[in-house]
């Protein structure tokens, strides 16, 4: 079974484009893989959503993925990985497959990195609000000051797309202010979306403080599970990439165009039943 799973691609989803940082980091990281990304735009933001909502986007995601066919589903969202990872498990474990979230890499590498042991986390009010970075970094067995900061504006803000002005370098000042009165030396970026802020946040927080978003981690994980599964795929060049879509199509590539930082090609606008 294994060997005809080979062909099938890593599945991926997100309430929009902000997991796309995480597929440029394995598109990158794993070139010859196949590889295809759900955007659930219809039902963003998932950050401010109540966490049974939320987990019913999960699960019927999953389902929906799952069905068209895929060797691994990654959820490439924080709040989403934060309220329902057991719920996509639940579903995939059904089919024989694994599932990888952002919030595990991403606090194993800053308890890694950190010098000082205190360690910033921005994230959405639904990620913050379920304590998974918290006990993830708790799990990490180091003694850790973790500063969280629910940054309920910050995403929209970014999925709203560009340029950026005052006012919006006024809101990000004002979630890093705390971060900086506890001279915490490591920020996890606690949404897909940041990254695209990094330089921003970069230049607010200090150059000697730490930015540690999921994609690389991801990338590194996904490849470990398909090495010990032996699902690696057999192509020989470059892989397939390809987009489905439950909001608008042009919206979505024009945003999404520089979050992938690569040409989307073909997008699939679906519909994902809630009753899956």
């Amino acid at each position: 079974m294994s060997d005809e799973r080979r062909f099938l691609p890593i599945a991926m989803f997100d309430s929009g484009v902000g997991g796309l940082t995480v597929l440029h980091e394995c598109l990158v990281s794993l070139p010859q893989e196949d590889f295809v990304y759900l955007g659930d735009s219809a039902r963003f933001p998932y950050g401010t959503k109540p966490q049974e909502d939320l987990r019913r986007c999960v699960e019927v995601n999953t389902r929906f993925l799952v069905a068209r066919g895929a060797k691994l589903v990654v959820i490439a969202c924080n709040s989403a990985s934060a309220a329902g990872q057991d719920r996509a498990r639940a579903v995939a474990t059904e089919h024989g497959i694994e599932v990888v979230g952002v919030i595990e890499p991403a606090a194993e590498i800053a308890a890694a990195i950190t010098d000082s042991g205190r360690v910033g986390v921005l994230a959405t009010p639904a990620t913050v609000a379920s304590g998974a970075y918290r006990g993830a970094l708790e799990r990490a067995g180091r003694e850790l000051d973790v500063v969280e900061i629910s940054a309920r504006d910050l995403a929209p803000i970014i999925q709203n797309g560009f340029p950026f002005d005052e006012g919006v370098v006024a809101t990000v000042r004002s979630y890093c202010a705390p971060l900086r009165e506890a001279d915490v030396d490591t920020v996890i970026l606690g949404s897909t979306h940041y990254p695209l802020v990094a330089p921003m946040l970069q230049r607010i927080l200090g150059r000697d403080v730490r930015l540690v978003s999921a994609g690389h981690a991801v990338a590194a994980t996904v490849q470990r599970i398909l090495d010990a599964d032996g699902l690696q795929t057999r192509n020989d060049g470059e892989g397939d990439y390809r987009f489905l879509c439950t909001g608008d199509v042009e919206s979505f590539r024009e945003l999404g165009t520089r979050f992938l930082q690569m040409p989307l090609g073909v997008i699939e606008q679906v519909e994902v039943d809630d009753r899956a």
